[in-house]
C-alpha cells in the first residue's frame, strides 16, 4: 500500500456543500498547503437515536450523489487518492459507538438483524460509487464500537461490499479499540482513529504493533487530529474541551504524533481530521478552537512531515 498523507475533507457535509462556491478551491488549497496525497470524503447516514433500526442518507442533512461524484471527480483531476468512509450519526446527538441492541432477539424490541439490513443498504450505495468512480479505497463505516462484536453480520457485510468494490476495503475502529476487532482478517487494511495523548503515543503504538502483527495487514489511521484549544493534546479525542485557543498546543501534538509514527515502518499513513470546505479567514486562525489546522502552526508541521513521506 503506497503511504498515505491523507486528510477528511468536509466531513458529514450538507447537500449542496460540495457545489458552493470555493468548496473545490478549498480542496486544492488543501493539496498544495499540506502536502497531501490522499483524501476521504465522508457521507453521512442519520438515524433517529442509538436504538433506531433505520439509516436515512437521502435528507438534506446528508450529500447528494451528484456532488459526490464531482468532487471525486476532482480529486482525481488534481492527483488525490481517494477513499469514501459513509458513516452514520444519531440524530439526537449520541456518538455513533453507542448504537447497541439486545445481542438475543426480543419480540417488540429493535434488533441488530434490521438495524444491519438499514446499514448494509448504505455502505452498498456508496461504496458502488466508489467502484464506479475508481476510489482507491472504501471505509465501510466508523468507530461502531458496540457493533463490532456482531462478527457474522461485519464479515457478511464486507462480503457483500466485495461483491460490489474491488479496490482496498478497510473499516475504521475506534482509538484503544484495535485489539478488540476479531475479524480484521476480512479487510484488507486495518485502521483506527488515533487520537492518543501527547507523549503516549509510543505506548499505544506498541500495543497496535501487536494487532498488526497477528492479522499481517496493511495499517494507517484514517483519523487523527487535536484541537488548537488548551487541554486538548492530553486529550485529544475529546471535542467538549473548553479553554483558551492554544495553536502552539496543537502544533506539538502533530510534531509528536508524526515523530512517534515515522519510527515505525508499519504505519502505512494517516487521514487528519479535517479540513472544512468553507475556509475561515486566515487571521482568525489564532483565535480559533477546533480541529482544523487551515493557516495554523499545525498545517506547517504537517506539510514538512507529509512533504518527507511524500519522497
Amino acid at each position: 500500500m503506497e503511504y498515505i498523507c491523507g486528510v477528511t475533507f468536509a466531513p458529514f457535509a450538507c447537500a449542496g456543500a460540495f457545489f458552493k462556491p470555493g468548496a473545490k478551491e478549498s480542496l486544492a488549497m488543501m493539496k498544495e498547503r499540506t502536502g497531501a496525497n490522499f483524501v476521504i470524503f465522508v457521507p453521512g447516514g442519520l438515524q433517529e437515536t442509538p436504538q433506531s433500526e433505520e439509516i436515512c442518507f437521502t435528507l438534506k442533512a446528508t450529500m447528494e450523489d451528484d456532488e459526490l461524484i464531482a468532487m471525486i471527480e476532482y480529486a482525481k483531476e488534481i492527483g488525490l487518492r481517494v477513499a469514501l468512509k459513509p458513516t452514520v450519526n444519531c440524530k439526537n446527538g449520541t456518538w455513533r459507538a453507542h448504537i447497541n441492541f439486545f445481542d438475543e432477539d426480543v419480540p417488540c424490541e429493535p434488533k441488530w438483524g434490521n438495524w444491519f439490513t438499514s446499514y448494509t443498504a448504505f455502505q452498498l450505495h456508496y461504496a458502488k460509487i466508489a467502484e464506479q468512480y475508481g476510489c482507491e479505497m472504501f471505509i465501510a463505516g466508523c468507530e461502531m464500537v458496540m457493533s463490532e462484536h456482531r462478527e457474522t453480520e461485519w464479515r457478511r457485510l464486507l462480503s457483500d461490499i466485495r461483491q460490489v468494490y474491488h479496490g482496498l476495503l478497510s473499516y475504521n475502529t475506534d482509538k484503544y479499540q484495535e485489539h478488540r476487532v476479531n475479524w480484521w482478517d476480512a479487510v484488507d487494511v486495518i485502521s483506527s482513529s488515533g487520537y492518543y495523548p501527547y507523549g503516549d503515543w509510543e505506548n499505544q503504538l506498541d500495543r497496535i504493533e501487536t494487532v498488526v502483527n497477528r492479522f499481517q495487514k496493511p495499517f494507517f489511521f484514517a483519523e487523527t487530529g487535536c484541537m488548537s484549544v488548551k487541554g486538548s493534546k492530553e486529550v485529544p479525542n475529546d471535542w467538549c474541551v473548553r479553554g483558551d485557543a492554544d495553536p502552539k498546543g496543537q502544533a506539538e501534538w502533530y510534531e509528536d504524533m508524526f515523530t512517534a509514527c515515522s519510527k515505525r515502518d508499519w504505519v502505512g499513513g494517516m487521514a487528519l481530521w479535517s479540513w472544512d470546505a468553507k475556509l475561515y479567514q486566515e487571521r482568525s486562525a489564532k483565535t480559533r478552537m477546533d480541529y482544523e489546522i487551515y493557516a495554523k502552526p499545525a498545517e506547517k508541521v504537517v506539510k514538512k512531515y507529509y512533504d518527507i513521506f511524500n519522497k
